[in-house]
């Protein structure tokens, strides 16, 4: 098994499960905080899971690319299509998300949080999906 598909697998999956938990635990709770201790709320969420999410989030790619550029024995069309959704989830990241955290940034306001908990749900099932690919990958394709 290759040591960068293990990689692949390992950010996808850690991702998936991250954005589950934010899409059904933390961004949801973001509306009870109160307008007070809002801003510092947003200022500390975004400066923490930056932490956590871009370090797997360029694991994520750069293995991802690498598999579709270098796929050695495992089937292209699968890789391609797990790749296609992870750009769509950089683009609703950079697209949607990160401008309703900026706007969120400056001050609550709930259309933008209802919108942020709206639109993550493109990432949540990208990811999910992502994850399905992969572990097919693993159980029909390569033997441990």
């Amino acid at each position: 098994m290759s040591y960068i598909f293990l990689a692949h697998l390992f950010a996808t999956v850690f991702m998936a499960g991250l954005i589950w938990m934010v899409q059904i635990v933390h961004y949801p709770l973001m509306d009870g905080v109160g307008e007070a201790f809002f801003l510092d709320y947003e200022a500390r969420h975004t400066q923490t899971i930056t932490w956590i999410v871009l370090p797997v989030m360029m694991l994520e790619i750069a293995t991802g690319g690498a598999l579709v550029l270098f796929p050695n024995d495992i089937p292209t069309t699968p890789l391609w299509i797990a790749f296609t959704m992870l750009l769509l989830i950089w683009l609703s990241t950079f697209a949607l998300q990160v401008p309703l955290h900026n706007k969120l940034s400056q001050s609550f306001d709930a259309i933008a949080h209802r919108q942020l908990v709206q639109t993550n749900w493109i990432r949540t099932i990208l990811w999910t999906l992502r994850s399905g690919v992969l572990l097919w990958l693993t159980a029909k394709y390569i033997s441990i």
